[in-house]
């Protein structure tokens, strides 16, 4: 891509090359074009052949040669850019001109393959996302932090599946607390197990993304997929476990200490929670909200935090999560 400045304009133009056909990289029926009109209003981007020109401000031009740049990098791969990944990557090129301290690249992060099954891949789509994957993989015990939707304990169960797969360990553990909104255990139907399921549930769903679903029944048989509330966690040591407690701002801070506890040999704890969902009664503290004070400057433990920006959902969710925090700003809450 060449560029040619003046004082306040700029032109740049961009060769696709041949191998790539401009629907990857324009989209079908320009899909993807629109969404970097969108996001450039002021500059004029044309398509003639397999070349793209930009016209408008000289900081706005570069950020679309850039982001043209790191579109090429991405579909070398094999990997399609899709209206998501482009805004996304709009929007990690603007964090990085705006001083944000970004080191990675769009194209850096959005090729990260964490875990590939039944022709799917599982991978980071945000730059916080990228860093908290990077951070389970270089410390024991990591926190996920951040609204519903960011993907804290998606990703977690793909790392763990990840370190099964390549027998970093022996074993997968995933626990949540039992505590309901609204509800007591006591007064629902059925066993024990029968009561608890409903908030194992969401752990099994993932479980059925990340391997051959036929295979499941057999690993937890064998013990190694344990899924079980946090209650069952007392009074073990859990050696060679990748072991992921959910939901973790519904723990006591007892609860988590004695959790934390349980760390054996050979063991990475992955702890995902959302401090602004708390179900507990009104007059118990989270356990989540105290450890940061405790375990903050403790070497080898890491406190990733995830915001509306890494809602991975429908775009309306990270409004939501939005809208709710300057809610609860304007509250006092």
């Amino acid at each position: 891509m060449t560029q040619t400045p003046t004082r306040a304009q700029a032109s740049a133009q961009f060769t696709v090359p041949a191998k790539h056909p401009m629907v990857t990289v324009l989209g079908s029926g320009d899909s993807l074009l629109r969404v970097i009109e969108d996001a450039f209003p002021a500059t004029d981007i044309h398509v003639r052949g397999n070349e793209v020109s930009a016209v408008g401000d000289a900081r706005e031009v570069a950020l679309i040669q850039r982001l043209f740049d790191e579109m090429m990098l991405v579909l070398r791969t094999g990997q399609p850019m899709t209206e998501d990944a482009v805004e996304r990557s709009i929007a990690m090129l603007r964090a990085a001109e705006n001083g944000e301290g970004a080191s990675e690249t769009p194209a850096e992060v959005l090729t990260q393959n964490i875990l590939s099954n039944r022709g799917r891949t599982i991978r980071p789509k945000t730059l916080n996302q990228k860093r908290y994957v990077d951070a389970i993989d270089k410390h024991t015990i990591v926190f996920g932090i951040g609204p519903a939707g960011t993907g804290k304990t998606y990703l977690a169960m793909a790392k763990a599946v990840q370190a099964l797969q390549a027998k970093q360990v022996n074993r997968i553990i995933l626990t949540r607390p039992a505590v309901e909104a609204g509800e007591r255990l006591g007064f629902l139907p059925g066993t024990l197990y029968e009561k608890i399921d409903p908030y194992l549930r969401p752990l099994y769903d993932a479980l059925h993304d990340m391997l051959d679903p036929d295979s499941i029944p057999r690993l937890m048989a064998a013990g190694t997929i344990e899924v079980a509330p946090l209650a069952y966690m007392r009074g073990r040591t859990l050696n060679d476990a990748f072991i992921i407690l959910d939901e973790a701002q519904n723990t006591s801070p007892e609860q988590m200490k004695m959790f934390l506890t349980r760390l054996g040999f050979d063991s990475k704890i992955v702890i995902t929670g959302d401090v602004t969902q708390i179900d507990l009664p009104g007059s118990t503290k989270s356990g989540l909200r105290q450890v940061r004070d405790i375990l903050t400057g403790v070497d080898d433990v890491h406190f990733s935090e995830l915001t509306s920006r890494d809602v991975v959902r429908h775009k309306l969710v990270g409004r939501i999560v939005d809208a709710y925090e300057k809610y609860d700003s304007r509250n006092g809450k």
